[in-house]
C-alpha cells in the first residue's frame, strides 16, 4: 500500500522559496503568475493494514510541523 503527504505552509506564514520561485518566474518572463506556495510531497510505502490513524501520528509527529504546516493523506494504488 502507498500513501502521499502533501505538506504546505499555513497561510499567513512567510514562504521564502515560494518568493524566489515567483521571482524566478517573473524574471523567465511569466508575468501571469500572482503567487507562489512551495511544499512537500512525501510518497510512503507501507505495510498492508496500516491505518488512516497511524498515518496521521506519522504526519504529526515527524512529517510535518503543526504549527507552521498543514498536510494532506492521500492512499493510492500500489
Amino acid at each position: 500500500m502507498k500513501a502521499r503527504v502533501y505538506v504546505t505552509l499555513k497561510n499567513g506564514v512567510l514562504d521564502p522559496q515560494g518568493r524566489a520561485i515567483h521571482h524566478a518566474l517573473e524574471g523567465l518572463g511569466f508575468s501571469g503568475v500572482e503567487d507562489v506556495r512551495a511544499g512537500k510531497l512525501i510518497e510512503l510505502s507501507l505495510a498492508d493494514g496500516t491505518s488512516d490513524a497511524d498515518i496521521e501520528a506519522m504526519c504529526r509527529k515527524l512529517l510535518a510541523n503543526t504549527v507552521i504546516e498543514n498536510f494532506r493523506i492521500e492512499r493510492i494504488a500500489a
